[in-house]
C-alpha cells in the first residue's frame, strides 16, 4: 500500500511517499481505508523534533525514536470506511463509517488498522470524509480543554486566542453552545470568519493587545500555545483559568467525546472549518504550508480516492 514515511526528523521534506506492508487487523481490531488525514501541530511537532523550549529534546528523543520516529506513519486522526474486522470486535462492522483517533498514528496511509477500544465512532452523517476527520482533532480537543480543563459553564465570558485555527474555529463554536460569551483573537485577515463562528466580539493581534482590554474574563483559552500564563492573568476574572494546548496536557480524546461532537455537529451545532485539502502525495506541500502558521481551520489530507 501507498504511505507517506517520516525518514527522519526534519522539515517536511523528509516525508516521502513509499510502497509499505498492509496492515492485517487481530482478533480485537479493525483494518480501516482511508479516505482522509489531517495535518496537526501533534504531526508537524513530531516530524520536526520541534518542542517548546520548557521540553528537552533528548526525553522526546527517547519516546519518538532517536534520529527518527520509531513509528514512521505519521497522521495521528483519520476518516475512512472499515474494511474488515477481527473475530471479537463488536461495536463495527465491514462498511461502517468511521472517523478516529489513533493511538499510534498510521492516517498517512492506504489502510490501518486500530483496536476496538481505540477512541472512534461512526462518523457525523452529513459530512463528508475530509470534512469528518477535522473533528476528532480540533473539535475534540477544544472540547477537553474546554470542558475538562477550564471547567466551562453557561454565562461566562471565555477568549480564545488563536480562534481561527484548527482548534480555535472548534473552541469557538463550542464555547457558544456551551452558553458562554465568547471572544475570539485572531489576524485581521480572519475576523469575519470567527465572527460567523458565533464569536460575540473579536480582535484583532496585529493592531491590538488583548491584555488592554477592561473586561475580565472567566477562561482565556490559548488555542495556539503562543501566550504565557503570566499575560492571560492580566484579563483573568480572580478565580479564573488560563488553558493552553501546549501547557494544560495532552488532550485526552475518548469514543464518548466523538460521540458528543457527532450529534452535535449533525444537528447544526457546529461545523468544520477547512483551509485547504492535499492528496496524500502531496503531504510534504502540506506540511510546509502548515508550518507557515497562518492556516484558517485545518488542513487535511486526502487518501485513496
Amino acid at each position: 500500500m501507498k504511505a507517506i514515511v517520516c525518514t527522519k526528523y526534519g522539515p517536511p521534506d523528509v516525508l516521502q511517499l513509499q510502497e509499505v506492508e498492509k496492515p492485517a487487523p487481530k482478533d480485537n481490531e479493525v483494518m480501516i481505508k482511508i479516505h482522509a488525514s489531517t495535518v496537526s501541530i501533534v504531526d508537524r511537532r513530531i516530524r520536526g523534533l520541534d518542542v517548546p523550549f520548557w521540553i528537552a529534546r533528548i526525553p522526546m528523543r527517547l519516546m519518538f525514536g532517536l534520529t527518527k520516529p520509531r513509528i514512521p506513519i505519521l497522521g495521528r486522526f483519520l476518516a475512512g470506511e472499515i474494511e474488515a474486522a477481527g473475530k471479537d470486535v463488536k461495536r463495527f462492522h465491514r462498511g461502517d463509517q468511521v472517523y478516529a483517533r489513533g493511538p499510534r498514528y498510521g492516517g498517512y496511509a492506504e489502510f490501518v488498522c486500530l483496536a476496538d477500544a481505540s477512541a472512534m465512532s461512526l462518523k457525523p452523517a452529513n459530512l463528508s470524509y475530509e470534512e469528518a476527520v477535522t473533528i476528532p482533532f480540533g473539535g475534540a480537543c477544544a472540547l477537553y480543554f474546554l470542558k475538562t480543563k477550564g471547567d466551562i459553564r453557561s454565562g461566562q465570558k471565555v477568549l480564545i486566542y488563536g480562534a481561527s485555527g484548527a482548534v480555535g474555529t472548534s473552541a469557538v463554536q463550542l464555547a457558544k453552545y456551551f452558553g458562554a460569551e465568547v471572544t475570539g483573537v485572531c489576524s485581521t485577515t480572519n475576523l469575519e470568519m470567527v465572527k460567523s463562528l458565533g464569536a460575540d466580539k473579536v480582535i484583532d493581534y496585529t493592531k491590538e493587545d488583548f491584555t488592554n482590554s477592561d473586561e475580565r474574563f472567566d477562561v482565556v483559552f490559548d488555542a495556539a500555545g503562543k501566550i504565557s500564563k503570566s499575560k492571560a492573568n492580566k484579563v483573568l476574572m480572580p478565580n479564573g483559568k488560563y488553558v493552553s494546548v501546549f501547557t494544560s496536557g495532552m488532550a485526552q480524546i475518548r469514543t464518548e467525546d466523538l460521540l458528543l461532537l457527532k450529534e452535535l455537529v449533525e444537528s447544526g451545532e457546529i461545523k468544520p472549518v477547512i483551509d485547504r485539502v492535499y492528496p496524500l502525495e502531496q503531504t510534504a506541500e502540506a506540511h510546509k504550508y502548515a508550518d507557515q502558521g497562518h492556516v484558517k481551520g485545518n488542513v487535511v489530507i486526502s487518501v485513496g480516492q
